[in-house]
């Protein structure tokens, strides 16, 4: 078994969602962890576990910032990681991959797909070996308890119900001497 650890410095969690209907609002989160455990080179057998603390939620605004940790959205206060955990892992190219799991995000736990492109692995630096990836998928917010919304003077809603999930992560394999340390 291969255990891989996601490098931060070298990863992004970000997500969007359409605001008054015209616009994209991207935000991300600044701390998260994951690693993948796999037997095969090609990572078609990994078990993925990713959790991300909801207080680092960052969409460039204070104010919205807030308001997203608060109860109307996340209730950060109560419910401090959002996590996922794979259960299964389907290879549909070379370097694709449909990976379903577990997202568990206030206090909800729903099956969800993202699609995985595998970009690859090289030898990094200090005899390190890197493997890289792009995760998209999109979830409806509602699943997940996070419903509070408004309507503009138009009628049309603030913030849209789909909300877009990007990963942009590099893994480093993990050494079994540091592992056993």
């Amino acid at each position: 078994m291969t255990t891989w650890k996601i490098d931060p410095t070298h990863s992004e969690v970000n997500f969007k969602v359409k605001h008054m209907l015209v616009s994209t609002v991207r935000g991300n989160f600044d701390k998260f962890d994951a690693t993948i455990e796999t037997n095969k080179e090609d990572f078609s057998d990994a078990v993925i576990k990713f959790e991300a603390e909801i207080n680092s939620i960052n969409t460039k605004n204070e104010q919205r910032d807030a308001h997203l940790k608060s109860i109307d959205f996340f209730d950060a206060e109560n419910h401090p990681k959002m996590t996922f955990e794979s259960t299964s892992v389907e290879k549909t190219s070379d370097f694709e991959m449909k990976v379903k799991g577990n997202l568990s995000l206030r206090g909800v736990t729903k099956e969800v797909a993202l699609d995985v492109i595998y970009n690859g692995t090289v030898s990094g630096f200090g005899d390190s070996t890197v493997a890289g990836f792009e995760v998209t998928g999109k979830i409806n917010r509602f699943d997940f308890g996070l419903q509070w919304n408004a309507l503009t003077e138009a009628g049309g809603v603030v913030v849209s119900n789909e909300v877009k999930i990007e990963i942009l992560a590099e893994f480093n394999k993990v050494n079994e001497a540091v592992k056993a340390a």
